[in-house]
């Protein structure tokens, strides 16, 4: 499974480092606002696009308990989950935002949401993909209102394997809106609604299919920036068991929708190569010079998941990081694709579950639809495949130099002032002409020039300058 994004906690910046962020955002050319035509018709949509069923011609799910599970203070709620046990395994709902109703092909708003390609996070506030009457409100699903999804309904085995699927588009109904670490509470605790009680089950399961299949999970600790009074802090943490199990429900709903596409031989998938041999041997020499060796009879993905957080396994785990490489989008209309695996999932995959907040999503859901249900592909979805992949990648650059350039002006304001002292740090990677360091606190990563030191071992540094301008640090070995 991939690395999850880095989270941000939006709050009010103060003096430099709020001049800083917006300098970056001018830089990179992000939009302040929609333009009025868009928000025109997406206020427009949000008033009367139809959601009772009746009317609607959808299926009533409403009597399902659906509930959603996200970081706290989400507003832009993609996905419902309802998860139930039977005697032989379980059925599992996961509802998905029906984004496609409220954005007219060819429209304003469709133009917009094509130029943004998806929803960006930063310190001082997110760019969103859609207007917040829709993300915030009409189209998201909140709990105690009706909201139009489509629903897929997967019949699963004692193994947590589907048996059967179905994908229908009807109205739902959340019951509560859960943040993983009180739904994780709940779950220690056992205090937890069904749907969440049956998650540790169904995510070790899937786990359990994972490494059969031969996919691979980093699990690496995730780099936070969290409000903290005016301005800012970080938080390094590894999440709550809860994440993982949510992210296997989307991980098979993404499979399955890939399934659904190949045998249609239309639609887009998310792929990703599997490692040369080259690279492969390269990173089993790491292994061995960090003391860690993966031995020739492990797989890739046990030997991942087997790693503790020893600062020699983190190491490893960077190194490990340069394999997940080439991730891109292919698309087709009649020949599938030669090589169609998602190499860390193990399997044909496919973004289908999160259209609030990702462009390409809304395309994969109405494409599963029609051809689930054995109708015809829409034209529009057809005609416009192929500009996916470079609206995409141009997405995930900009989110990318967002993400980097955001955290690196909060590392320095965190550490503006503290010209002088003496840090202590894991050096995790030899990357060009120095090291990669984590420091232990704050959780800060620093390229260290000059600085020759095997991978795993503990170094000190002292800063030598901190620019929340640029975000530049300067380290030498104390």
């Amino acid at each position: 499974m991939p690395p999850r994004r880095r989270r941000v906690v939006p709050t009010e910046p103060r003096g430099e480092l709020a001049d800083s962020l917006a300098a970056l955002r001018r830089s990179l050319g992000l939009p302040l606002a929609f333009p009025t035509e868009a928000v025109a018709e997406a206020e427009r949509a949000a008033r009367e696009v139809p959601v009772d069923p009746a009317s609607a011609a959808l299926v009533d799910l409403r009597a399902i308990e659906f509930l959603t599970i996200d970081p706290a203070g989400s507003t832009d709620l993609d996905q419902a989950v309802h998860l139930e046990r039977t005697a032989s395994g379980a059925i599992l709902h996961y509802a998905i935002a029906d984004v496609p109703a409220y954005v007219t092909p060819g429209g304003a708003l469709d133009a917009e949401t094509r130029r943004r390609g998806q929803t960006l996070y930063a310190p001082d506030g997110r760019i969103p993909l859609h207007p917040a009457v829709l993300s915030e409100d009409a189209a998201s699903l909140l709990p105690g209102v009706d909201r139009r999804a489509y629903v897929w309904r997967f019949d699963l085995d004692e193994g947590a394997r589907p048996t059967a699927t179905t994908l229908t588009r009807g109205v739902v109904r959340s019951r509560a809106q859960w943040a993983y670490d009180e739904a994780q509470r709940a779950i220690d605790d056992g205090t937890a609604p069904a749907t969440l009680a049956a998650m540790p089950w169904f995510g070790q399961q899937r786990a359990e299919r994972e490494r059969e299949r031969g996919g691979a999970s980093l699990n690496t600790p995730e780099v936070r920036i969290v409000a903290d009074g005016d301005g800012y802090a970080l938080e390094r943490s590894y999440g709550v068991p809860l994440e993982d199990w949510n992210a296997q429900v989307s991980l098979l709903t993404g499979m399955a929708a890939a399934e659904i596409m190949l045998r249609g031989r239309v639609g887009i998938l998310r792929t990703m190569p599997a490692a040369a041999a080259a690279d492969i041997a390269d990173f089993r020499a790491q292994t061995v010079a960090l003391g860690l060796p993966w031995q020739p009879d492990v797989s890739y993905g046990d030997y991942l998941r087997a790693l503790d957080r020893s600062p020699a396994a983190r190491a490893v785990k960077e190194y490990a990081g340069g394999l997940f490489r080439g991730a891109g989008y292919a698309t087709f209309d009649g020949d599938v694709p030669a090589d169609a695996t998602q190499a860390a999932i193990g399997a044909p995959y496919a973004h289908t579950t999160a259209p609030l907040r990702r462009l390409v999503d809304r395309w994969a859901l109405v494409i599963c639809e029609a051809l689930a249900n054995g109708h015809d592909v829409p034209e529009w979805a057809r005609t416009s495949l192929s500009e996916l992949p470079g609206l995409m990648s141009q997405s995930a650059q900009t989110a990318s130099q967002l993400d980097a350039g955001a955290l690196d002006r909060v590392e320095a304001a965190l550490l503006h002032g503290r010209e002088g002292q003496v840090f202590e740090g894991v050096v995790i990677a030899q990357r060009g002409d120095g090291a990669c360091v984590q420091l232990t606190s704050p959780p800060v990563e620093a390229k260290v020039k000059g600085l020759d030191a095997t991978p795993g071992s503990t170094v000190s540094l002292r800063l030598v300058s901190a620019s929340i301008a640029d975000g530049a640090l300067g380290f030498a070995p104390a």
